[in-house]
């Protein structure tokens, strides 16, 4: 990876390995664009006990994510198992430590997009897509949902919003993405990569 490429972070928590499915699909997709890249990060989980300490470095999957790969992203894709209809604490604790960003508008005006999984199909996918966006906008980012030119939004059976790419995972969390689902997440990850480029050459122009 070129120091200079732009580049799509994919931020996510994943517990049993959905959300994380989910992102390597948004990966790919990103990458189905020519001249940017996806950059795959994930959080640590939270202890209640102070003294738990965790390795810098997860045994196996991707890295935790930094506040510099929040902050020069051209454009970003967070998930989130769902719990009770709201984004799990991993990933909410390293957003409320995103303030730094916040203040100094690291992310005004960056496309961003969100990703679920639920054990139940009305398990609240689409109010923990909806928790995720409120910071994102916060931080001025611009939100690109699923739209319904994505056929497959009308004929899924389990996961997909216009919110974001959404899985069921079955109440054992052993699920494959179907068909479905893996083409919604493809196509929510090549859009925030198409945005991206768009709003980064948008800004290059104003400056």
């Amino acid at each position: 990876m070129t120091e200079h490429r732009p580049y799509v972070l994919i931020l996510f928590y994943s517990r049993h390995g959905a959300t994380r499915a989910m992102a390597e699909r948004l990966a790919a997709g990103v990458e189905s664009c020519p001249g940017i890249e996806a950059r795959l990060r994930t959080v640590p989980p939270v202890s209640a006990t102070c003294e738990a300490v965790d390795p810098e470095i997860p045994d196996a999957g991707a890295v935790y994510a930094s506040l510099d790969d929040l902050r020069h992203c051209a454009g970003l894709a967070i998930g989130s198992p769902t719990r009770f209809g709201n984004m799990a604490a991993p990933l909410k604790y390293f957003i409320d430590g995103t303030s730094e960003l916040w203040l100094g508008g690291a992310l005004v005006d960056k496309p961003a997009t969100a990703f679920t999984s639920t054990s139940s199909l009305h398990g609240g996918q689409e109010t923990t897509l909806v928790s995720m966006l409120l910071p994102l906008l916060h931080h001025g980012m611009v939100y690109a949902g699923l739209p319904y030119s994505e056929i497959e939004l009308m004929e899924t059976t389990a996961g997909g919003t216009p919110y974001g790419a959404s899985h069921l995972a079955g109440k054992r969390s052993d699920r494959p993405l179907d068909e479905h689902e893996r083409h919604l997440a493809f196509a929510q990850g090549k859009r925030v990569a198409r945005l991206a480029l768009a709003l980064a050459a948008s800004r290059r122009e104003a400056s």
